[in-house]
């Protein structure tokens, strides 16, 4: 594991066990596994790793979704904001893109990346911020010639400006896939018909409850939908993590950089957006 990623582990499960504490006996326990876990020399995804710590966190305080409350706080002001948005895309020259933007722009709404982010300040900068890799005429091409939709599902709060997307984009068979559990402040199918998702697209799990889609560990179920899809639209860095090296012309890759890392992978700045597929020219 990059150090730059243990750091950002560290911050977060101290944020995490200030927000839900354990007895002294419990704490010894997590921190000589999390400490375990990030300095061995196994080669694992950072979701995977991060599934485990989660795993661990639960058995010693019993909390099955330690991101609750954030979770309903962010698809509260992303309903709000969807109020908002949703006539300005209907009347804008370009839906397409105005829609594109603000799913982006969701991607902020991220706790295992920031415990802070302001959305209104991250929709006014990606309205005026041109894409640092910007595949989305190919996208927007993709999908009208697509029979079916595979969408890859990230972060509550994102989730109401994804629903958005979908909606203009009009397609009939969208297919939007979620993790199995809680993990993180990614949504599950309950977080998904939540938020009305099931109004414009068909609600699956992936079969796994790790912050990412990791094909190997997916359900035959999932990946029978994921091999069958003539496009797949993936929100988010999880997602990215678990599919970058896929080379699949099928996925578009639709984020935003939150650390130096993914930065490093990308050739582009923290702080870009990007609309990525593979296959094309950057």
């Amino acid at each position: 594991m990059d150090n730059r990623c243990k750091t950002c582990f560290t911050n977060n499960y101290d944020w995490l066990l200030e927000k839900n504490p354990l007895s002294g006996c419990e704490a010894l326990s997590f921190c000589g596994f999390f400490n375990r876990l990030i300095d061995n020399g196994e080669i694992k995804p950072t979701p995977e790793i991060q599934r485990e710590i989660l795993h661990k966190l639960h058995t010693l305080n019993g909390v099955a979704d330690p991101y609750f409350e954030e979770k309903q706080q962010s698809n509260s002001i992303a309903f709000m904001l969807y109020g908002e948005w949703k006539p300005k895309v209907l009347i804008s020259a370009n839906p397409f893109n105005l829609a594109l933007r603000l799913a982006i722009a969701g991607n902020i709404m991220d706790y295992g990346a920031n415990q802070v982010f302001d959305v209104r300040k991250t929709i006014n900068k990606t309205l005026h911020t041109d894409f640092a890799i910007d595949h989305s005429a190919a996208l927007k091409q993709s999908i009208a010639k697509a029979k079916s939709i595979l969408y890859l599902g990230d972060n509550a709060g994102e989730i109401v400006f994804d629903k958005l997307f979908i909606e203009t984009i009009k397609h009939p068979n969208v297919i939007f896939a979620v993790k199995d559990a809680p993990v993180l402040n990614d949504v599950t199918v309950e977080d998904a018909k939540a938020t009305g998702m099931n109004e414009v697209a068909e609600i699956i799990s992936n079969g796994y409850d790790a912050g990412s889609t990791l094909l190997k560990k997916c359900s035959s179920e999932f990946l029978d939908v994921y091999h069958s899809a003539d496009l797949i639209i993936s929100k988010g860095q999880g997602n990215l993590e678990g599919l970058i090296d896929e080379r699949d012309p099928r996925i578009f890759f639709l984020f935003m950089v939150k650390c130096e890392v993914i930065a490093e992978r990308t050739g582009v700045p923290k702080g870009s957006l990007v609309v990525y597929n593979a296959c094309q020219t950057i």
